[in-house]
């Protein structure tokens, strides 16, 4: 006897990943016949995170991009340089402007149903899943889960850090920051055994997001992160500013192993699947590649992909080596991105080294 499913597939979580996947499906015309349930603890109506990506090629999320910039600065002691990029742009987006985006498209979409509630087990069967949640249990042929993964701790063998952060958008009483240009990594501040540098993306000569971010392993007080923002705003000659919105996080950073699937009819979204960069952070863009993997295999053929991420070996390599790096003499990553900078340019073939040195932002 055939087995019965209230629906085609569950999507757990209703963050970047689980979204992403869920507006990805709802612009297949293939699976326009298949029924999907999103499961999100709280509806997402505020402006909570950002993410900053490159791009070389239009995205479907070009219209709600906040601001682009063509040229990145790297700053140390040792090297200070403006590059311009070629074909590239660093591109940042507003959490609460995805939301909406994607909102309106599965608020369009018939086949789709949005629940709210906390997913608290899913059981692989031989047919599908049976989903337990606080609103209920539900069955399907596959789920897809982005809840943040858990696992224990393995210390003797992988590397655990945090890439942890305080950002302002401060709005200055005179013109101070360039529009055009990102101060993508400034390190001349104290490194105190650490990889600690300040970021800046400015929105308009007296508008800009200052954060203060750190590679670690332990969080700060917040006031030193406060303390860190504004002497380096004073060595600006900004004096009075306003603050309007505040971001806050915590990333975290390791090698260790984060299984793309949990069963059969059990596939892994976002962090859970390791989207987020190990040694940086980035997400964003991993998120919509991985989305777009997993929907062209289902329209294709009606399951998953036989390889759930398309991960080329080598990169959790060099990963692993920064990580290690990073915890053992933190205070050298200055040193190497400084190096990284000075002998490359942010041209096609470099491009891939400064997209592995800056991270933003699943989780913010």
């Amino acid at each position: 006897m055939a087995a019965t499913f209230d629906y085609d597939y569950i999507i757990a979580g209703g963050g970047a990943a689980g979204l992403s996947l869920a507006y990805c499906i709802s612009q297949e015309p293939r699976l326009a016949g298949k029924q999907v349930l999103l499961i999100e603890p709280e509806a997402k109506n505020q402006n909570d995170r950002t993410w900053s990506f490159w791009a070389d090629a239009p995205t479907p999320f070009d219209g709600i991009v906040a601001h682009e910039w063509e040229q990145i600065a790297f700053r140390s002691p040792q090297f200070e340089q403006v590059f311009k990029l070629a074909r590239h742009r660093y591109k940042m987006i507003k959490g609460l402007d995805f939301y909406n985006f994607v909102g309106q498209a599965l608020a369009a979409s018939p086949q789709l149903v949005r629940v709210k509630g906390t997913v608290e087990t899913i059981e692989d069967t031989a047919a599908g899943v049976v989903v337990h949640t606080s609103a209920g249990t539900f069955r399907a042929r596959y789920a897809f889960d982005s809840r943040p993964p858990q696992f224990q701790k393995r210390p003797d063998k992988y590397r655990y850090l945090l890439q942890h952060f305080v950002g302002w958008e401060v709005e200055t009483t005179h013109d101070v920051f360039n529009p055009k240009t990102v101060e993508f990594m400034d390190f001349r501040g104290e490194q105190q055994q650490e990889a600690r540098f300040m970021y800046v993306l400015p929105f308009s000569e007296r508008q800009a997001f200052v954060e203060y971010t750190l590679f670690s392993a332990e969080l700060l007080p917040k006031a030193a992160y406060e303390a860190a923002m504004r002497e380096y705003l004073q060595k600006l000659g900004v004096t009075d500013f306003k603050i309007g919105y505040e971001e806050v996080g915590a990333i975290p950073m390791t090698d260790h192993p984060l299984p793309p699937a949990a069963g059969r009819h059990i596939i892994n979204l976002g962090t859970r699947a390791g989207r987020a960069k190990p040694s940086t952070g980035y997400a964003f863009k991993r998120i919509q590649a991985h989305s777009a993997h997993l929907v062209h295999a289902l329209a294709a053929t009606g399951h998953p992909p036989t390889d759930l991420t398309g991960d080329q070996w080598q990169f959790s390599l060099f990963d692993t080596l920064l990580l290690d790096i990073m915890q053992r003499q933190g205070e050298q990553t200055r040193d190497i991105f400084t190096e990284l900078f000075t002998r490359n340019t942010p041209s096609a073939s470099s491009i891939f080294w400064m997209s592995a040195l800056r991270g933003k932002r699943i989780f913010r």
